[in-house]
C-alpha cells in the first residue's frame, strides 16, 4: 500500500487541511504554530506502530466548535483523518473483488475506520464487504512518529520504567519508547538490567548495540567523528531526584577521543542527542516485521548545525526513502531539498479556515515561504563561493556598470570582462577578510576591484599574510576613484538627475558639486547631505539602476575616453586569470594594476 494523499479535518488547529498529495518524501514547510505538528499527529493516529496510542480524544476537537460538537459526538462522530492509498497489482489480486487500485479510509472520533471502495461487482452481503475491509486494515501501513521529545535520556531508572510499563494506568512517553528500541536492537530484556545477574554479558550487549548505531550515525554525521556512545549500570544515588534515587540506573555517556573525556548523554549537544536517538529508534524499526511503514518526522534535526541538517537530508534520501515513505515538517531552509521542490507542501494558519496545506508556493505569505527564499539564496551564494575565479567589487551598482560597460566595449572594440569571473559585491574593504574566509580553498583566482586607499591597502595586506595573495585592480590613475569615475562626469550627473528627478528641484551640474574631492560620487553625496535631499542620503545604486533600465538609449552617450578606460581596465583584470588553455600566465603578484586614462 502506498499513501497517495491525506486530509486532516476537525483536529486541533485544523478545520480542514485540504487534500495533501504525498510523495516518497514529502516536506511540510511552515512557520512555528502553523499546524505542521497537528497534521503529522493526526496522520499518526490512523494506524500507529504497535506500542503507541492511536486514539483520537474529544479534547482534540477544535475549540471554536467544541461545545456544539460535544452534543452530537455520540451520534455523529466527526472524521479526523482521511487517507487515499494505492494498492499494488498483487494486493488487488489478493483481494479479488475491487475494480480500482485506489482505496480511501477515514478515522473518526469514535476511533472507527470506514472505507470508500469500488467493487467490480457488488459484494454478496455485508459479511463479504467486511472481509474485504479487514484485509485492507491488515495491509494498512504503520505510522511511526518521531519528534524532539523522542530523544533518549542520559539516565534511566530501570525500576521506574518497568513500573510504568506494567501499570495499566501507567504511560510511556516517546523518550521511553526510544530507549526500549535500543534494548530491542540489542536483544536485551529490561528485566535483565534490573537483576544485574550477568553484568559483563549485559555490558557486551549494550556496547554492541552502541557500536552498531554509532557506525551508522557517523556515516552521515560529519560534524565530529571523535565521539562514541557508552553505556553503564550502577545503583541509584539516594540523593538524586526521583525516580533516579532508587534501584538500578542505566547511564548513557558520550566519550570524546580528542579530549579523552566522557560526559552524560544529556550534556551533549541537543543535535547529537537527537541524531543518535533517532538512529536508535529507526534501527529497531528496521528489525521489526513492519515492511509497510511510513515515517513521520516532526521538525527533524531542529538543533543540528546547518551542515548537519544537510547530512540528515542525505540520510533521508539514501537510508530512509529507498524503503519507506517519509513525511517531515520543517521551518529550516537547510532541511529543504531545493532540487526537489515538487516534494514541498506549504503549511499556513489562516484567519477563519485555520491550518491549510498546499503545494502552491505563490499563494502563501512571505513568512511561510521564507525558508525557501533563504534556501535558494544560500544555494546561489554557495555556487558563487565555489566558483574558481572570484572578482570582489564594492556594491551591486559596480556589477551593473561592469555589465553595461562590458556590452558597450565589446560592441566597439571587442574587449570585455572574461566570463570566467564571478562578481561578488562585498560592501567595502572592511568586509574583505570575511568574504575571503568564506571562499575556502575552492578558488583559483581572487581579485578585488575597488579604489585602494592606504586603509584598504592595509586590509588586503593583512589578508594575504594569512592566505594566498589577493590581487587588486584600481579603477583609475587618480589617487582616489570609484568605478563611476570611468564615465564622463557630465554623463554621470545626467544619470543622477534622471534617477532623482522627483527629489531634485534643479539638475545637478559640475559647478553645483564643485569641490576638491576627485571622486564624483563623494561630491554628489556631500551635496545631498548638506541640502537634505532625500533625507540627506545619496543611494549610488539608483543611477546604476537607471542606466541598466535605459542602457539601450544611453549606451551611445558613453564617450570614447570612457570606452578606452573600460577596455584597459578589463584587460588588466583579465590578466589575473590563467590562460584559457590551462597554462598560467605571467603572475601579476601582489600589487596594484592601474587602468590608464
Amino acid at each position: 500500500m502506498e499513501l497517495v494523499r491525506a486530509r486532516v479535518t476537525n483536529y486541533k488547529s485544523i478545520d480542514d487541511s485540504g487534500w495533501v498529495s504525498i510523495n516518497g518524501v514529502t516536506c511540510l514547510v511552515g512557520k512555528n504554530e502553523s499546524g505542521k505538528t497537528a497534521f503529522l499527529q493526526a496522520l499518526r493516529r490512523l494506524n500507529p506502530v504497535p506500542g503507541t496510542s492511536g486514539d483520537f480524544d474529544l479534547k482534540d476537537y477544535p475549540r471554536k466548535g467544541y461545545a456544539r460538537y460535544k452534543r452530537m459526538h455520540q451520534k455523529r462522530p466527526a472524521i479526523a483523518v482521511s487517507a487515499e492509498f494505492r494498492l499494488s497489482d498483487q494486493e488487488v489480486d489478493d483481494i479479488g473483488l475491487l475494480s480500482s487500485s485506489k482505496v480511501l479510509v477515514h478515522k473518526d472520533y469514535s476511533n472507527r475506520l470506514t472505507w470508500d471502495l469500488e467493487f467490480g461487482e457488488p459484494p454478496q452481503g455485508a459479511a463479504d464487504r467486511r472481509a474485504v475491509e479487514e484485509q485492507l486494515e491488515g495491509m494498512l501501513p504503520n505510522f511511526a512518529y518521531f519528534d524532539d521529545y523522542s530523544a533518549m535520556r542520559g539516565r534511566i531508572s530501570i525500576e521506574d520504567l518497568l513500573k510504568r510499563r506494567d501499570d495499566p494506568d501507567g504511560e510511556l512517553d516517546d523518550a521511553d519508547q526510544t530507549f526500549l528500541s535500543l534494548l530491542a536492537a540489542a536483544g536485551i530484556k529490561i528485566e535483565d538490567l534490573r537483576m544485574q545477574t550477568n553484568y559483563e554479558h549485559l555490558k557486551a550487549e549494550l556496547e554492541s548495540a552502541a557500536i552498531g548505531i554509532s557506525d551508522a550515525m557517523f556515516e552521515f554525521w560529519q560534524q565530529n567523528k571523535q565521539l562514541r556512545v557508552d553505556f553503564d549500570l550502577s545503583l541509584a544515588n539516594p540523593e538524586d531526584p526521583p525516580p533516579l534515587n532508587k534501584g538500578t540506573i542505566l547511564h548513557v555517556r558520550v566519550w570524546n577521543d580528542r579530549h579523552r573525556v566522557s560526559v552524560s548523554f544529556d550534556d551533549r549537544s541537543k543535535g547529537f542527542v537527537w541524531f543518535f536517538s533517532f538512529l536508535t529508534y529507526f534501527s529497531n524499526l528496521e528489525e521489526e516485521p513492519l515492511d509497510n511503514l511510513i515515517l513521520l518526522l516532526d521538525e527533524p534535526g531542529i538543533n543540528l548545525h546547518a551542515m548537519a541538517q544537510t547530512d540528515f537530508l542525505r540520510f533521508i534520501e539514501n537510508r530512509l526513502a529507498p524503503r519507506y515513505q517519509v513525511v517531515y515538517s520543517t521551518h529550516s531552509p537547510f532541511m529543504v531539498d531545493l532540487k526537489r521542490l515538487d516534494r514541498v507542501r506549504m503549511v499556513q494558519d489562516l484567519d477563519g479556515p485555520g491550518t491549510v496545506v498546499s503545494d502552491d508556493v505563490l499563494s502563501n505569505d512571505q513568512e511561510t515561504v521564507f525558508p525557501l527564499q533563504v534556501g535558494l539564496g544560500y544555494q546561489m551564494a554557495e555556487r558563487l563561493f565555489r566558483a574558481p575565479h572570484i572578482l570582489m567589487v564594492n556594491s551591486p551598482s559596480d556589477q551593473i556598470y561592469l555589465q553595461v560597460l562590458g556590452d558597450v566595449v565589446a560592441s566597439k572594440v571587442g574587449s570585455r570582462l572574461d566570463p570566467r569571473w564571478v562578481l561578488i559585491p562585498v560592501g567595502g574593504a572592511d568586509n574583505l577578510p570575511t568574504f575571503v574566509s568564506l571562499l575556502g580553498d575552492s578558488h583559483v583566482t581572487v581579485g578585488v576591484l575597488m579604489d585602494i586607499t592606504p586603509t584598504k591597502r592595509k586590509r588586503i595586506e593583512e589578508i594575504t599574510e594569512r592566505a594566498d595573495p589577493v590581487k587588486w585592480v584600481e579603477v583609475a590613475r587618480v589617487r582616489d576613484a570609484d568605478i563611476e569615475d570611468l564615465f564622463d562626469p557630465g554623463l554621470y550627473l545626467e544619470l543622477v538627475n534622471r534617477a532623482y528627478a522627483r527629489e531634485l528641484t534643479a539638475d545637478l551640474t559640475l559647478k553645483s558639486i564643485s569641490g576638491s574631492n576627485p571622486r564624483i560620487v563623494e561630491r554628489v553625496t556631500s551635496y545631498f547631505r548638506i541640502r537634505g535631499i532625500d533625507g540627506g542620503e545619496f543611494d549610488r545604486s539608483r543611477p546604476a539602476a537607471y542606466l541598466l533600465g535605459s542602457h539601450a538609449q544611453m549606451r551611445d552617450r558613453i564617450d570614447e575616453s570612457a570606452i578606452e578606460r573600460a577596455a584597459l581596465l578589463f584587460d588588466r583584470i583579465n590578466s589575473l586569470l590563467p590562460s584559457s588553455n590551462g597554462a598560467a600566465e605571467e603572475p601579476v603578484g601582489l600589487g596594484k594594476v592601474r587602468a590608464v586614462a
